[in-house]
C-alpha cells in the first residue's frame, strides 16, 4: 500500500527546470496582521493606519511587505524545504504588487540550480519562486537557495549547476501610488531621501530578544513547516543541539529596528541579496545598524530608491561593531544577518510641517 504520509522532497528529488505549484493558498486577514505586530513590533506608518495609506493615495492600508514575504513564501516549504539544514540566501527579490487584508496569496517554483555538498549528506537547491494574488497578479518574485539532507549519502551525483544572479534587482515601474505630502507627525520621522547621503550608517539603539514561543508562533503564522524550527526532539542530534529560528523571522526582527532611523522608508521595493551568516536561537537578542549604499534617481519627483545594508548581530549592541567580517573575510560568529536592500523613500519636497 502507498504510503500517504508526504515525507518532502531530499536533494536527489528535484531536478532542473522542474515546475512546481505548491498547495494551500492563503487568504490574509487583520488578526494575521496584528499578529505579526506582535511579534516583531513593526511601527510603519503605512501599514499602521488606514488615514495614513489614504493620505498616500490608497483605498486602506497594505499589509506589511514583510509579512507578505513570510505568508507567500511559506507555501513553498513543504515542496522545496521540508528536509532543509537551513535556508541560505536570498537574491533578486522583488516586491511587486500591494497586497491587502483579503487579498489571497499562492505561489509556484522551478528549479533553477543544484548543488551536490563534497560531504555527500546534503545539497544545495536554488529555485525562482512566483507569488500571485487572487487576480493572478504577481506579489512577489524572487530567488532562493536552500541546503537540503539527502536521502542516501553513499550515492554521489557530482552535479554542480549554479545559477547565475544579478548583484542588484533591476529597477523597473514602481508600485506605489503618486505622493503629494507627508506628515512627519504621523510617519515619525523627519528625514527623507534627500538627507541620506552614501556611506552613512544608522546605528539603530533598541534590541529585541526573541523567546522561544515568540520564533515558535511567527513561524506557525507563516505556515512556514520546515523540521528544524519546530522539532525539538529531532534538533537534539543536530550539530546546532537545537531548534533554529527562521530566518525570515530575522529580517523582520532587523527590519523593525530599522524603524529608528528610516521611518519614512515605508516600502520595501526590493531585496538584491541576503546571507543569514550564522543561526538564531530562541533567548537571543538581535540588534542591527544599516549603511546606505546608493541613492538612485527614479523617474518621479516624489520619492527615491536608498539601496542599504542591514546587518544583524545577536546578542551585541550595533554601536559596538566595526565590522561584520573579520580579516580573514569571514562573518563573526555573532553576526546573523547581512542584507542588501532597495527602499523606496519620498524626497523632502514633500513635508509637510
Amino acid at each position: 500500500m502507498q504510503s500517504k504520509i508526504n515525507k518532502g522532497n531530499f536533494f536527489e528529488d528535484f531536478s532542473i527546470g522542474q515546475e512546481i505549484i505548491h498547495p494551500l493558498p492563503r487568504t490574509i486577514s487583520d488578526g494575521d496582521v496584528a499578529f505579526y505586530i506582535a511579534l516583531t513590533g513593526s511601527r510603519f506608518a503605512l501599514h499602521s493606519s488606514d488615514k495614513v495609506a489614504r493620505d498616500f493615495g490608497y483605498e486602506k492600508r497594505p499589509i506589511d511587505d514583510m509579512l507578505m514575504f513570510h505568508l507567500t513564501f511559506g507555501k513553498s516549504v513543504q515542496d522545496i524545504s521540508l528536509n532543509a539544514i537551513a535556508n541560505l540566501g536570498y537574491s533578486e527579490v522583488l516586491f511587486k504588487t500591494p497586497v491587502y487584508v483579503g487579498d489571497t496569496v499562492s505561489m509556484r517554483s522551478s528549479v533553477i540550480g543544484l548543488k551536490e555538498n563534497s560531504n555527500g549528506k546534503s545539497g544545495v537547491v536554488y529555485v525562482h519562486s512566483i507569488g500571485h494574488n487572487q487576480f493572478d497578479q504577481e506579489v512577489l518574485n524572487m530567488k532562493r537557495w536552500v541546503m537540503v539532507h539527502k536521502r542516501n549519502a553513499s550515492q554521489m551525483s557530482g552535479i554542480n549547476s549554479v545559477p547565475s544572479l544579478l548583484k542588484s534587482a533591476p529597477i523597473n515601474e514602481l508600485s506605489i501610488p503618486k505622493i503629494t505630502q507627508i506628515n512627519s507627525s504621523d510617519t515619525g520621522g523627519g528625514y527623507f531621501f534627500d538627507d541620506y547621503e552614501v556611506g552613512e550608517r544608522l546605528n539603530h539603539p533598541e534590541g529585541i530578544t526573541i523567546d522561544e514561543s515568540d520564533h515558535t508562533l511567527a513561524t506557525k503564522l507563516y505556515q512556514n513547516n520546515a523540521k528544524v524550527h519546530f522539532d525539538a526532539h529531532m534538533m537534539q542530534s543536530s550539530p546546532m543541539g537545537r531548534r533554529l529560528m527562521y530566518g525570515g523571522h530575522v529580517i523582520s526582527i532587523a527590519r523593525s529596528l530599522s524603524f529608528n532611523g528610516l521611518q519614512n522608508a515605508m516600502w520595501i521595493y526590493a531585496i538584491n541579496g541576503g546571507v543569514h551568516a550564522n543561526p538564531t536561537f530562541g533567548g537571543d537578542t538581535i540588534y542591527a545598524y544599516t549603511e546606505i549604499l546608493e541613492k538612485i534617481e527614479v523617474n518621479r519627483d516624489d520619492v527615491g530608491l536608498l539601496r542599504v545594508r542591514t546587518v544583524g548581530a545577536k546578542n551585541q549592541p550595533s554601536c559596538e561593531i566595526a565590522s561584520p567580517k573579520n580579516e580573514d573575510g569571514k562573518y563573526h560568529s555573532n553576526i546573523v544577518l547581512d542584507l542588501d536592500y532597495t527602499l523606496i523613500v519620498p524626497k523632502s519636497t514633500l513635508k509637510e510641517f
